[in-house]
């Protein structure tokens, strides 16, 4: 991997999987940023544990769904750390569990704001920056789905599942589209993993309470899915284009 692809960006970085992705990717070499929308003091209390360690981090606010502040954000990296080689898209929102019928437009509209346009705003200004035929040294690029992408996630987050079921088709065409500019596109979908989004759909104990419909018998834990994460971005992945992988216990 060259000194370029050394510096990841990882959207939604200030807890669960993309907090425990940044910690794990400093650990292994990359200089990392820590993005995150509100949450300020998270954040920089991940970077303050990478610097700890012997890392390099930086906290960036940018809205996701805003395509001036994510511009603004690989600028700041790339006079931080040197051009971006490598963009987890792992910001995500939910709402609370609701029937289909209980949902309204504008909670579906917000979900998708972030989900997928964020996702693809970030994905757009990383492919620009990274194709060869822009001059840039190619790099990888990871979405973050998820297990409600197949399941639907019925009573629930029909809405989230839809979001990330749009995620997983993007990651497809774009993988294909831009590996002849050297750029690797590939998926994680996680499953039942503990972090404190589901407390925003208004159950914090979910996992434990579907541990039983879970072959492998227990929830999984953000590492469980940074190693996948990592493993995407890095040299042992270099003929992944358009790859997903499920991090959900068999499930």
């Amino acid at each position: 991997m060259g000194e370029a692809q050394k510096t990841i960006i990882i959207t939604g970085a200030s807890r669960g999987i993309g907090a425990a992705t940044a910690l794990m990717a400093a650990r292994e070499g990359y200089a990392v940023c820590v993005n995150y929308r509100r949450n300020r003091d998270a954040a920089e209390g991940v970077v303050q544990q990478i610097a700890s360690g012997g890392g390099r981090a930086i906290a960036i606010a940018a809205n996701v769904a805003n395509e001036r502040d994510v511009a603004g954000m690989f600028d700041q990296v790339a006079g931080e750390f040197g051009p971006v080689g490598a963009l987890v898209n792992n910001a995500g929102v939910l709402g609370t569990q609701s029937t289909f019928s209980g949902i309204s437009v504008d909670r579906f509209r917000r979900i998708l704001e972030t989900n997928v346009i964020g996702a693809f705003i970030c994905a757009k200004e990383a492919v620009r920056r990274m194709s060869r035929s822009n001059g840039g040294d190619g790099g990888s690029i990871v979405n973050v789905s998820s297990l409600a992408a197949r399941s639907g996630a019925p009573f629930e987050y029909v809405d989230y599942a839809a979001s990330k079921g749009a995620l997983d088709s993007m990651t497809a065409g774009l993988a294909r589209e831009v590996a002849p500019e050297g750029i690797r596109v590939n998926l994680v979908r996680p499953g039942f993993i503990y972090t404190g989004m589901h407390a925003d759909g208004g159950e914090p104990g979910r996992v434990d309470r579907l541990v039983s419909t879970i072959p492998l018998q227990r929830g999984g834990e953000p590492d469980d899915v940074a190693r996948a994460i990592l493993w995407l971005v890095s040299d042992k992945a270099t003929y992944a284009v358009g790859a997903s992988i499920d991090v959900t216990g068999g499930v």
